[in-house]
């Protein structure tokens, strides 16, 4: 487990149990659907859910407006860490995991 998965863990002890949930439905869609396309699909989802909750979270039009770019910088950060992340387990582990 990566330093950041143990943040998190730690944190939120619900947040792997939500994050399965994700694959397994992403799992059941690849059966009808190539794996790329849901994960265009994902990608999307997590992108215009985060939209969202940053402008949600927001008094009024104006202050989400002035969150865009800490947002975006926050969540392209995010994902960057965690691809990278998860990449370097899954090149480590690919016997394990893809045999």
């Amino acid at each position: 487990m990566s330093e950041q998965e143990q943040t998190a863990k730690q944190m939120d002890p619900d947040f792997f149990k939500r994050t399965d949930k994700f694959i397994q439905l992403a799992n059941e869609l690849i059966k009808d659907h190539e794996p790329g396309k849901v994960s265009a699909s994902l990608l999307y989802a997590a992108a215009r859910f985060n939209a969202h909750i940053v402008t949600a979270s927001a008094k009024d039009k104006a202050e989400a407006d002035l969150n865009k770019g800490e947002a975006l910088e926050y969540f392209t950060q995010q994902y960057a860490a965690m691809l990278k992340a998860n990449l370097e387990d899954y090149v480590e582990k690919y016997d394990e995991y893809l045999k």
